[in-house]
């Protein structure tokens, strides 16, 4: 019997950290994995996702790998640490996820895509420095829309749902689900694809099978990798988001806030625009 093919692409969250098995992650990409088949019938996963990558990592090193495997279903969930680098352009995010959708529809493979929260009310920061984060994210989550659209995925609506303001489905450090927040993750993902008749076997439960981490555990955790995770990260965006503050507040005291905002859907809109001449260009 031949296996269905899972390869899935993109960063922590899809590596699974949140929801430790043993050593190790497990992580939504694996709950669903084992839905995607009757029970008995093989499914062939690989999970290239790797914490920290950006989309740039997706395209030159995930991509191709995946791609040898030929997947039947491929996953392609990015975005949350370009916004968290002083040298994120979204004409870049764009232009990249646009290779890497492109180059997985060329091989007809399903495509898994998603939406996701920003990180900076995810992780309670003042206003004055979630809200630049907050446009990051936004931008990235519209290029993702319009892409996925483009290119027939099954889209996930994961950024602004109640499961986002649900302390139980998230880890101590309050920007990777627990193992609730995964089996959500893979369930939905599930039901998507099984509407569309690309997963035929049981939906995965969305009832954790481990108790939650202790609170002392938790803490522990989040004061030794959790915030070592969010330093890395965060270390050469730091003193840019100081200055992406500094214009919050000046605009705010203007009443001119507006234009903030009105300048990110124009760098969005541009990087869209682009993209479609490009392909205008190469049809001709």
């Amino acid at each position: 019997m031949t296996p269905v093919r899972f390869a899935a692409l993109g960063d922590s969250l899809t590596e699974g950290v949140g929801d430790r098995v043993g050593d190790g992650w497990r992580g939504w990409a694996a709950l669903l994995a084992d839905g995607l088949a009757p029970a008995g019938a093989p499914v062939e996963f690989r999970n290239f996702a790797v914490s920290g990558a950006q989309t740039l990592d997706v395209l030159d090193r995930q991509a191709p790998a995946a791609l040898a495997l030929r997947p039947d279903i491929v996953s392609v969930v990015v975005g949350v640490n370009d916004t968290l680098r002083r040298t994120f352009d979204i004409h870049a995010v764009a232009a990249r996820l646009d290779q890497v959708y492109a180059a997985f529809a060329a091989q007809k493979a399903v495509l898994l895509t998603a939406c996701l929260p920003d990180p900076g009310a995810m992780l309670g920061l003042p206003s004055v420095l979630a809200r630049p984060l907050a446009r990051r994210q936004r931008a990235v989550n519209t290029v993702v829309h319009a892409l996925s659209e483009r290119y027939g995925a099954v889209h996930l609506h994961a950024a602004e749902e109640d499961w986002v303001t649900d302390r139980t489905m998230w880890s101590a450090d309050r920007l990777h689900p627990g193992e609730r927040g995964h089996r959500v993750l893979a369930a939905r993902f599930h039901a998507l694809l099984a509407a569309d008749g690309f997963a035929v076997g049981c939906q995965p439960s969305v009832e954790p099978e481990l108790p939650p981490p202790t609170r002392s555990a938790s803490l522990l955790w989040l004061a030794t990798a959790g915030t070592g995770w969010v330093a890395r990260r965060c270390t050469d965006l730091l003193p840019q988001l100081l200055r992406l503050a500094a214009d919050e507040v000046r605009h705010r005291a203007r009443g001119t806030s507006a234009r903030l905002d009105i300048r990110t859907s124009h760098a969005v809109a541009a990087a869209l625009a682009a993209l479609s001449a490009a392909e205008t260009a190469d049809a001709a």
